[in-house]
């Protein structure tokens, strides 16, 4: 069996996140907002459980393919294949990527990892819940030509923890690295909003197809990060589908019939003459620009110690998954989703949120009950009750307080 690379380094993710938030206040410099990083968590944490339930489906194209047309030509376990295969991957990923951005329906899923107005080691983990959909199709000629599956599966995971430690602002210019890796400078870029910045610095670990491929710009003025559009949200489930929806009412406009079929495989910008033709970005006016910053600070610390407890909840299920029942699994991650918009909605000040967290405190219990017959089951609903009880005064106490 895999081990889930992606899962073991969650504890190495929040100690480097830790020493990121140090040296903020070292330098005296705020690289996190709460809100934003609770977001890009919530993200991260919907795109894992996401994961579990597709992960069968989009592995089954890559190892249909290679048992049917690329075992009989299988290259072998040597060192040269896997350095070989390190390359290849992040040739594909390089496509994938550059496509994402190129191809709307495409971008639908991935603008979700562009939405944050921050650049930090949270928005790494900020990951759409339905991008491997679309990418897995681009790693397929990869089995055709022979990489044994697990090593497929171990070098791309090892491609995406490289791409970790180069969201942040904290490092700068890294000297001759900058000429053949992937390095902050290169996807700060690459986040960026500046017309100048769209586009660019597809790479995944190495920049030298960006170079190739002419889609290289160096980091040369101050990034605006997000997109054109802001979100202005912090609920991570319309952060997942908020651009099918601007698709879907473009489409609606166009009369054309091939009009409504290209909105969705043209670029982002595209629309059809009747609508005005292509919308180009515009630059930006850094004397007015502000990010989103909705925050009710009275949930602060309510929100800090409800999320920890869903944090904590969902690593159970991620590491649980090969021992979890199909029910057990789907109610958590449920339950898990529904906790993370709540939190959102509080720094929203949403007036349904009121109603929708009082009920999931009877709710937290109820789902319990998918563990019942479980050996640990009386403690997990005992554990349950409680949780929602003092959740049920804390949060009525909070609420009081105005």
């Amino acid at each position: 069996m895999k081990p889930n690379y992606i899962a073991l380094s969650i504890p190495v993710f929040f100690i480097l996140i830790g020493v990121e938030l140090l040296i903020g206040l070292i330098q005296k410099k705020k690289y996190y907002r709460l809100n934003d990083a609770i977001n890009n968590l919530s993200l991260g944490i919907t795109s894992q459980l996401t994961g579990i339930f597709l992960k069968v489906v989009l592995g089954f194209g890559y190892i249909f393919l290679f048992e049917n047309f690329g075992k009989q030509h299988q290259l072998p376990n040597e060192w040269w294949v896997w350095v070989l295969l390190f390359f290849a991957v992040d040739f594909c990923y390089y496509w994938f990527h550059r496509m994402s951005h190129e191809i709307n329906a495409l971008w639908a899923a991935h603008i979700v990892h562009h939405q944050s107005e921050e650049y930090n080691l949270s928005v790494a983990l900020r990951q759409s819940s339905f991008q491997g959909i679309f990418s897995s199709f681009f790693y397929l000629p990869l089995a055709l030509i022979g990489f044994e599956p697990i090593m497929f599966a171990t070098i791309a995971s090892f491609n995406t923890l490289y791409q970790f430690w180069i969201h942040t602002k904290v490092i700068g210019k890294m000297g001759p690295l900058e000429w053949f890796l992937n390095t902050p400078s290169h996807h700060r870029v690459h986040h960026g909003s500046n017309p100048k910045y769209i586009d660019k610095n597809h790479a995944g670990s190495l920049i030298i197809w960006d170079r190739m491929f002419g889609t290289f710009q160096e980091e040369d003025e101050e990034v605006i990060y997000g997109i054109t559009t802001p979100l202005n949200s912090w609920n991570p489930v319309w952060a997942n589908f908020h651009y099918w929806f601007d698709l879907a009412a473009v489409a609606k406009r166009i009369t054309s019939v091939k009009d409504k079929v290209l909105e969705f495989i043209m670029p982002p910008g595209w629309f059809p003459k009747e609508l005005g033709g292509f919308q180009y970005p515009k630059e930006i006016d850094k004397t007015t620009y502000s990010v989103y910053d909705s925050d009710n600070k009275k949930w602060h610390t309510y929100i800090f110690v409800q999320f920890t407890v869903v944090l904590g909840l969902s690593t159970a299920i991620i590491f649980g998954e090969k021992t979890w029942t199909w029910l057990q699994l789907g109610v958590c991650s449920a339950y898990v989703t529904w906790a993370l918009v709540n939190l959102g909605a509080l720094f929203e000040s949403k007036q349904w949120v009121k109603t929708s967290e009082w009920l999931r405190f009877p709710l937290t219990v109820a789902a319990s009950f998918a563990f019942y017959g479980y050996e640990w089951f009386l403690l997990i609903f005992t554990v349950a009750v409680v949780y929602a009880g003092v959740s049920l005064v804390w949060f009525q106490v909070a609420e009081k307080r105005g």
